[in-house]
């Protein structure tokens, strides 16, 4: 049975109380803005009342109470607050300030009156104080009570008290000696709560968790500390002293939550993280008597340990491990963090040692460059990084589990043929989020082994080749072609490719600027891989792809690849890529051969080729580069015999009299790639973290 009254501080206070702040709840949170809010209501309550009588009252809020279930000093009668202790914690922290204001610049007498009444039981063995918050807030909040020298500290309840003593400073009218008087009065007697108590027997975590079921409030992670101390009646001040307390001041509030999913996906990697309480409820509620959710607390504490070492590596001890965290710290997502917690707890209960753990960090980073290179960047990634642990938990050693279940199956880890290949073809520009593609440009660089260090901040992706090339790139661009090669189509397959692709902080400047003016710049640029661009003499067709040659081989000795006797099955990622690019080009709008070989990093002559031979959406849509209907074209279907530029007609498109398409109409590579979701920002993961190389990452040229 609950029961509800409206009533005043000051009868909540007095007699022979103490108000207990379970361990589960929150430590102290409020700031300036709800203290100045609490303050201003005060003053003008104060105002109120002395101008319309003391019967006037201001309504704050509701305190929901519990008979408390372990013993407290004696004789003193303990309820638990199971809602409202920041509310009640700050009032508390107010009549400090009142009492000290008024001892220092009126009598010694009040130091004795506030307190007696209202903040300490004085006749009860120790005067234990009538409220007794959470261990984290006790020492910073017993301080301001019994008015010791720590009073008043950095913590937030010290900033609490010491916002009151000026605000109290402020309001002090020499000239009238009731007006701080008028708000103690107000504070004991005006403000009004509603009381809700409920009785013995009944649950207080239920309680507590009905009034925040609606996660808005607090954390899954706060309901989770509220449910595992509701276990431990008797263990829980113990068990927060020595584990919870630790774990709380080593992780965030949101880190807290993260570890406590981290823990299910270790087991199932469906698990949401929008789900995580009710999950772990469900798996705790299995559990029996206070011994095993203590273990279960130590259990967490380890593990968060392992996860303050991920989120910040300078933690880990080992140099190999450290570094390996380090650079996937930098990678940017949150998608690896289960992985890596599991090496890490295996390395912890001895499964693994330093090298193995070493080892696998080195194939994660391998897997997640090479998707990137190959144009894969985001295909499943969490999916199959989520099902990774699973999968690995039972096999050892571990780093050549993980190697075998990245190498096995469509996970995309790009073989050293495909790297090859995708260096010259696919569109490095487009795949992948810019952070990671600066990461991977800025890690060859350093691989190059500079004598002087090289400062990464500012830099970002710079095309040599530009995006909007003058007459005389397309001159030079020109004198590389081949008989019957288009200037076009050869220049969107270069353009985006990682051969074209460097970093540099002068990409405004150097923008369409011709090659002589960019080997200038490049030539005096710290990064030995802008002085190699500058070597050549010209930048064209051969020279960007030998630079793509050369980047390839750099990769592969730096990244090895997929286990060649574990892998599966072959696929042809051109295909998928191209199916998917068609599929999502709207009626009314087409675009070119090179285009979509920019995108999906291929060439115009192998799209026509794979189009003419195999089935696909919307093939009518893929034009040559001036806007005409190839010549070549040929539906697939050997019964289709309508002709393709009535039926982009019928579609909206519109033709001048020569045959050409609309340019208002082109889908160019760029948003092409936009539509198809071949972004720079991915697919999904989540990134807390910064890309690691410089501040404002971005992609321009």
């Amino acid at each position: 049975m609950v029961h509800a009254a409206e009533t005043s501080l000051q009868k909540l206070l007095e007699g022979t109380k103490q108000y207990q702040v379970p361990l589960y709840q929150r430590t102290y949170q409020w700031g300036t803005d709800q203290l100045r809010r609490l303050w201003e209501d005060v003053a003008a309550l104060a105002e109120d009342r002395g101008e319309r009588g003391t019967g006037i009252t201001h309504f704050i809020g509701s305190l929901v109470l519990a008979p408390s279930p372990a013993l407290g000093p004696t004789g003193v009668q303990g309820f638990l607050v199971v809602d409202g202790q920041q509310r009640l914690m700050t009032l508390t922290l107010l009549l400090c300030a009142i009492r000290d204001h008024r001892t220092a610049t009126e009598t010694q007498r009040h130091f004795d009156r506030i307190n007696e009444k209202y903040l300490i039981n004085k006749w009860e063995d120790g005067a234990p104080s009538k409220l007794m918050p959470t261990q984290a807030d006790r020492h910073s909040y017993l301080a301001c009570v019994h008015a010791t020298g720590q009073a008043g500290g950095a913590d937030a309840v010290g900033a609490a008290y010491r916002f009151f003593r000026a605000r109290l400073l402020e309001r002090d009218d020499p000239d009238d000696p009731l007006n701080i008087q008028s708000v103690e009065e107000a504070v004991i007697s005006g403000l009004s709560v509603v009381a809700v108590t409920a009785q013995h027997g009944d649950n207080a975590h239920r309680i507590f968790e009905s009034l925040n079921n609606t996660g808005l409030r607090l954390t899954q992670g706060d309901l989770l500390r509220n449910y595992l101390f509701m276990r431990l009646p008797t263990r829980g001040d113990h068990v927060y002293r020595t584990l919870w307390l630790p774990l709380q001041e080593l992780l965030s509030s949101d880190d807290l939550e993260l570890l406590f999913w981290l823990d299910l996906v270790q087991r199932d990697e469906t698990a949401k993280q929008g789900d995580t309480y009710a999950l772990q409820q469900a798996r705790l509620d299995r559990f029996d008597g206070e011994a095993a959710i203590e273990r279960e607390i130590a259990r967490f504490a380890q593990l968060g340990r392992l996860l303050a070492a991920i989120l910040d590596p300078t933690l880990e001890t080992h140099t190999g491990v450290r570094r390996g965290l380090h650079r996937l710290n930098a990678w940017g997502t949150t998608t690896v963090y289960p992985i890596l917690l599991h090496l890490l707890e295996r390395r912890a209960r001895g499964a693994a040692h330093d090298a193995q753990v070493v080892t696998a960090l080195s194939w994660l980073e391998s897997y997640l460059v090479r998707r990137v290179v190959s144009g894969k960047a985001t295909n499943n990634l969490n999916r199959i990084l989520l099902r990774a642990v699973p999968e690995i938990a039972e096999r050892d050693p571990v780093d050549a589990a993980l190697r075998t279940y990245l190498s096995t199956g469509r996970k995309f880890w790009a073989n050293d043929a495909e790297i090859r290949q995708a260096a010259r073809t696919v569109s490095y520009y487009w795949s992948g989020r810019v952070a990671q593609k600066a990461l991977i440009l800025r890690w060859l660089e350093e691989s190059l082994g500079s004598k002087e260090p090289v400062t990464f901040k500012g830099l970002t992706l710079e095309h040599v080749l530009p995006q909007t090339p003058t007459p005389a790139w397309q001159t030079m661009l020109a004198e590389g072609l081949d008989d019957g090669e288009d200037i076009d189509s050869v220049y969107q397959s270069l353009l985006h490719i990682i051969g074209n692709i460097t970093l540099t902080g002068y990409n405004p400047k150097l923008s369409n600027s011709p090659f002589e003016t960019k080997r200038h710049e490049l030539e005096h640029s710290a990064l030995l891989m802008n002085q190699e661009i500058a070597l050549n003499e010209r930048w064209g067709r051969n020279e960007i792809l030998a630079r793509a040659d050369t980047l390839a081989e750099r990769i592969i000795d730096l990244w090895p690849g997929p286990d060649p006797s574990a892998i599966e099955e072959l696929h042809d990622p051109a295909w998928s890529a191209l199916l998917q690019v068609l599929a999502e080009i709207p009626a009314g709008r087409w675009t070119t051969y090179g285009d979509v070989a920019a995108v999906i990093g291929s060439h115009p002559v192998a799209i026509g080729t794979m189009l003419g031979s195999r089935p696909a959406p919307n093939p009518q849509r893929v034009l040559q580069s001036g806007g005409t209907v190839s010549p070549n074209f040929r539906w697939v279907d050997p019964d289709r015999t309508d002709d393709p530029h009535d039926v982009l007609a019928a579609e909206g498109v519109q033709f001048d009299t020569t045959g050409k398409a609309s340019s208002q109409q082109r889908i160019s590579a760029e948003n092409l790639a936009l539509l198809t979701d071949h972004v720079m920002n991915g697919d999904g993961e989540e990134t807390p973290h910064p890309c690691g190389i410089a501040e404002g990452c971005s992609s321009s040229a």
